[in-house]
């Protein structure tokens, strides 16, 4: 699973407005363009936690169009992305979760919780229970 999702970055009364076409609730602005696409990245993690805090599917990633970048998810909100994606996909719960990795449904919330600075080695513990591993790549910087 990639987590990356295209943000257009258009003009607006106060500045400049930064959205993002396949994510409802994802958009932000800044006084410059520079500073809109800076905070949506922001703006992108909090829409996302909203879809697991309402047990929604999470949204699909597509090329960018014409006149649109990508924001990419940084590595530790991706992991439990990929961990929540996949508990969906396996129809766990996190009591359920919790208990084959021997922790309270609290903990398993922790590790969904995208503001929750978690152990990566227990998101990838948790990701194996689910026979998921998790693979780090490098790109070149765009």
């Amino acid at each position: 699973m990639r987590f990356a999702y295209p943000v257009r970055v258009e003009t607006d009364c106060a500045g400049f407005l930064a959205t993002f076409p396949s994510i409802i609730g994802a958009h932000t602005a800044g006084k410059t363009k520079a500073e809109a696409f800076k905070n949506a990245a922001d703006a992108l993690i909090v829409a996302l936690a909203a879809y697991i805090k309402l047990g929604e599917g999470l949204p699909a990633t597509r090329p960018p169009k014409r006149g649109e970048r990508i924001v990419v998810v940084p590595p530790r909100a991706a992991a439990k992305l990929a961990l929540y994606a996949g508990m969906r996909a396996a129809g766990l719960s996190n009591v359920s979760l919790g208990k084959r990795l021997g922790l309270s449904e609290g903990a398993v919330r922790r590790l969904l919780d995208l503001g929750h600075r978690s152990h990566i080695g227990q998101i990838e513990a948790a990701l194996a229970v689910i026979g998921k591993r998790l693979i780090v790549d490098v790109a070149d910087a765009a």
